[in-house]
Formats: C-alpha cells, sequence, structure tokens
C-alpha cells in the first residue's frame, strides 16, 4: 500500500468529520482539471521524500464547507496537513517506511495528475487531483532468503581503509515503534501509563544503526535476553551506508 492510496483512504475519514453538509469523496473517472484550480504541496522528508501535490476545483473556496466566516483557504491548509500527517503515521504502521510533512504550503495550481477524485455534497461536487511526488529515500530491504539464494546485490568489495574499521564497535538499536505526544502529555506522566505505539505486536520491529534501518526481524528471546530473528536485510552496499553516517 502506498502513500496515496493511503491518503485518500483518511481523507475520505476527515473530510465527512471536518466538512459540513455532509460530504463524500468517491473515485472520478478523470484525472484532469478543467477549469481553474488552486493547488497545494506538502514537502514530505524521511524514508520517503519529495513533494506530495493536491489541486483542487478553485470554486471550492468559495463554499463554506469549513464554516461560516471563516477563512477557507487557511482552513483547508489546516486540514489538508492533518490528513497529509495522519498518512505519514498510517504509512509507519502499515509498512515501517518513516516520513514526516515537512512543510505544506498553497502553490500553483495543476491540470493533471496521478489520481482524480470528487468532494461531493447534496449541492454540490468539486474535483480534487493528486500528484504522488514521492519516492523511496532508503535502501530497499531484500529478504534474507534471496540474498542467500545469490538474486541480491554482490557483496561490495572492500578497501583497505574499510577493513582497518571491520573491528569498530557500533551501537545498534531496536525500534519497536513510535509515537509522537504534546510536552503536556509527557510532563504529565507518571507511573502505571501506558503509551500506545504505532505497530502491532506481530509487526517487525526495525534494527537501526545511526539513522538507518539495516533490518528488520521478530523479537525472540536467547538465554533471559531479548534478541532479533532477522527475517528482512538491506543489500550489502547500502548497509555501508548506515556505517558511513557515523564517521
Amino acid at each position: 500500500m502506498n502513500f496515496l492510496v493511503i491518503w485518500v483512504s483518511i481523507a475520505k475519514a476527515l473530510f465527512a468529520q471536518a466538512l459540513a453538509g455532509e460530504p463524500e469523496l468517491v473515485e472520478s473517472s478523470t484525472n484532469r482539471m478543467t477549469g481553474e484550480s488552486v493547488g497545494f504541496v506538502a514537502r514530505v522528508a524521511g524514508d520517503l521524500e519529495g513533494d506530495f501535490s493536491i489541486a483542487f476545483d478553485a470554486a471550492i473556496l468559495e463554499a463554506p464547507l469549513l464554516g461560516e466566516g471563516a477563512e477557507q483557504k487557511a482552513s483547508w491548509i489546516e486540514l489538508l496537513r492533518e490528513v497529509t500527517d495522519s498518512a505519514a503515521g498510517e504509512l509507519l504502521a502499515k509498512s515501517g517506511k518513516t516520513c514526516r510533512v515537512v512543510e505544506l504550503v498553497e502553490a500553483k495550481g495543476f491540470t493533471q495528475g496521478t489520481r482524480g477524485v470528487l468532494l461531493k455534497t447534496k449541492e454540490a461536487a468539486w474535483r480534487i487531483l493528486l500528484a504522488d511526488g514521492l519516492r523511496d529515500a532508503n535502501p530497499e530491504l531484500d529478504q534474507v532468503g534471496s540474498e542467500r539464494g545469490g538474486t541480491a546485490e554482490t557483496e561490495p568489495v572492500l578497501s583497505p581503509n574499510l577493513e582497518l574499521l571491520l573491528d569498530v564497535e557500533l551501537e545498534a538499536t531496536l525500534r519497536f515503534g513510535s509515537r509522537e505526544l504534546r510536552l503536556g502529555e509527557i510532563l504529565e506522566m507518571g507511573p502505571g501509563d501506558v503509551v500506545e505505539l504505532d505497530r502491532q505486536v506481530t509487526d517487525p520491529v526495525d534494527l537501526i544503526v545511526g539513522d538507518k534501518i539495516v533490518a528488520r526481524g521478530e523479537v525472540v528471546l536467547v538465554n533471559g535476553n531479548f534478541g532479533l530473528r532477522v527475517t528482512e536485510v538491506a543489500a550489502p552496499r547500502k548497509r555501508l551506508e548506515s556505517v558511513r553516517c557515523l564517521f
């Protein structure tokens, strides 16, 4: 499941809650805009990076969907930011890929996108175009079996300088999940409180070196200690990138 699919799914739910007129977000038969449009761009960084763009039929700003007297454009930016942030959290929960919205700003509208949807109420309908320009910024994880079977990337030839570092100890961290908390929630935290993470107990956990995911797997017990049974690893050349970022 990619970011675009997740975004549309979350938008359907949040638009229905936030907008007046019992709106419904439905699929469109075209991904083109025929009239004037207004655009917004979410700049995303992390395991996925790039621009995720949204273009609205400009007439949507004339409808008080976000409340009478509200500044519609500013309110739309706030709502789109909430949808995009939620999509980033859902992507992490479903795939383990992290991304965050660096900023969401107004931009020039566009006339053709990756996907088109319609926002419909009983009185009117407005076209929305989505352009997914996000790309994978992190090493793709290959299945362990594939690497051992010889189909993965060939092991890199180590330079003499790198061989001198092979005995250097690096800190490896297991990441079970994450959760954004407001400062007030952190200050009010006490013994017995439970912080729910964004990952199911059956989902794989990440092995992190530096700021890179080098492997994923399942938690096991080894002689009374926690351990990781590796099920996925980054390609060898990509694993070296996690080491390089520490020096």
